[in-house]
């Protein structure tokens, strides 16, 4: 499939406007109409920021709060989100220039920058959400839904997702039925670790195949074995022959856990009922989901995302495809075919274990996983390589970005003559590793190898109605 078949709008109820916009020769967008739209979107701010004065009801305060776009038509949002990809690549330019790299390309970008590729689903999307339990509008402690406010500014209020775009109703069954048990139940809930308190956030994850995972998190504080025993009877009971039972769950886990976010292997998920793992098909591809495993928040998205992924990669049948912080192996599996050979590293155990899983499930034999840290592992790998088969790496990182060993490792490694890396948030971490990938050598800091350049930049609307997006950006040397 050519790369422009790949991108082409995948949504019927979009606006013809983004066609015309992909269609646009170079790659460009309208500046007029980027000028009207950015108008029109800091007009919206400005009324945004007014619906969160005291006036303004909780759920419009989460909504602007979440889903800022949602009041734009679809194609506004991706002119947005269009104009903010631009002034970051603008901003790469800029530090690139100040690394005595001479990046500029027409409108001060760094390289060629596509029109955002239009999300096929826009509303209910999300096929995971993390609700949180807190004080309610009403005062309420055992609210369960999304936060207004800041620890910070000591302001937090707990809203109810119900009226959210982004959030498919799935998600909001479980989540009342999660606020029912809770309501029902003597223990308080968790908000200050150190006041005490158990019930902590819930995590729904479904797939297109009709499965719903619930993971509710919890602290043991100083309850002994047999109250805890009684606790996860108690909501083993209220999901599978109580009223929770409407959310007819597949899965239902349950985590002991005194810290923020701890994995699998700091604290197991304990299974209460149903299947250990949940299932997702993507473009004909079958993949096992456990607890913590990464996977993309928009499944239909994703598939899109993954199709250009490999047009952009010019992966070929003798080629090595490195995918680095490759979760579950979405990207690699979905690309085994086309290449000689699939080489994933992830940090999360349990997604590797899906990852082979998922290979050996779906007839892939030309592919290997390691678990660990991406540092410890990628260089480990690299430096000895000597492989004459042409070497691809796509890299999905988490916002913290690639550690400056991963770098360094692509950098040294010479095979690799081609990069994409995929980011949620550009701006962040991200922009130092494209610095890293780009800026001259330095024996001073093991940095040997011919720097990368940025050649072509897509982003992918994963997100509809946010402010956020997927941008892949291309370095090629």
């Amino acid at each position: 499939m050519a790369l422009s078949s790949a991108l082409r709008l995948p949504c019927r109820h979009l606006c013809p406007l983004s066609a015309l916009l992909s269609s646009l020769p170079g790659w460009d967008c309208s500046l007029l109409t980027e000028k009207k739209t950015a108008a029109k979107w800091k007009e919206k701010k400005k009324a945004r920021e007014g619906c969160s004065l005291p006036g303004s009801s909780w759920e419009e305060r989460l909504a602007n709060a979440v889903t800022p776009l949602s009041r734009l038509p679809y194609q506004e949002q991706l002119q947005v989100k269009y104009e903010s990809q631009r002034k970051i690549l603008q901003t790469l330019a800029s530090r690139l220039e100040e690394l005595g790299i001479d990046a500029r390309k027409p409108g001060g970008l760094c390289c060629p920058l596509r029109p955002v590729v239009p999300s096929p689903v826009i509303n209910g999307y999300r096929n995971k959400s993390t609700f949180s339990v807190n004080r309610g509008p009403d005062g309420n402690p055992k609210t369960v839904g999304l936060y207004v406010g800041t620890g910070r500014a000591r302001n937090i209020v707990c809203v109810k997702a119900n009226h959210m775009e982004n959030i498919p109703s799935k998600h909001k069954q479980v989540a009342q039925c999660y606020e029912d048990f809770i309501r029902g139940s003597p223990l308080d809930p968790c908000i200050l670790f150190h006041e005490g308190g158990h019930w902590r956030e819930l995590v729904v994850r479904t797939t297109s195949c009709g499965h719903t995972m619930a993971i509710v998190t919890f602290h043991p504080q100083e309850l002994d074995h047999e109250a805890l025993a009684a606790q996860k009877a108690l909501l083993k009971e209220f999901f599978t022959r109580g009223p929770g039972t409407v959310c007819a769950l597949t899965s239902l886990y349950f985590q002991e856990s005194a810290m923020t976010r701890c994995s699998h292997e700091q604290s197991p998920f304990q299974l209460l009922h149903g299947e250990p793992h949940i299932f997702e098909e993507v473009l004909g591809l079958k993949f096992r989901i456990s607890p913590d495993a990464f996977f993309q928040v928009n499944t239909g998205g994703a598939e899109v995302l993954y199709q250009a992924v490999g047009e952009l990669s010019q992966a070929g049948g003798d080629t090595v495809l490195l995918d680095i912080c490759c979760g579950t192996g979405t990207i690699g599996l979905s690309l085994a075919r086309r290449v000689s050979k699939i080489i994933g590293v992830d940090v999360v155990e349990k997604a590797i274990e899906d990852a082979r899983w998922n290979a050996a499930f779906n007839g892939i034999s030309n592919c290997e996983f390691h678990s660990g840290k991406a540092e410890a592992v990628l260089p480990h790998l690299l430096s000895s390589w000597e492989d004459a088969r042409p070497l691809v790496a796509v890299v999905n990182p988490s916002r913290a970005g690639l550690h400056y060993t991963v770098v360094r490792a692509i950098r040294n490694c010479r095979s690799i003559r081609r990069l994409l890396y995929i980011s949620c948030k550009p701006e962040g971490e991200a922009m130092r590793n494209f610095l890293e990938l780009c800026c001259p050598s330095d024996p001073g800091k093991k940095l040997a190898g011919e720097p990368f350049a940025p050649t072509l930049a897509i982003p992918f609307d994963m997100f509809p109605h946010t402010v956020h997006c997927e941008l892949v950006l291309l370095f090629t040397r």
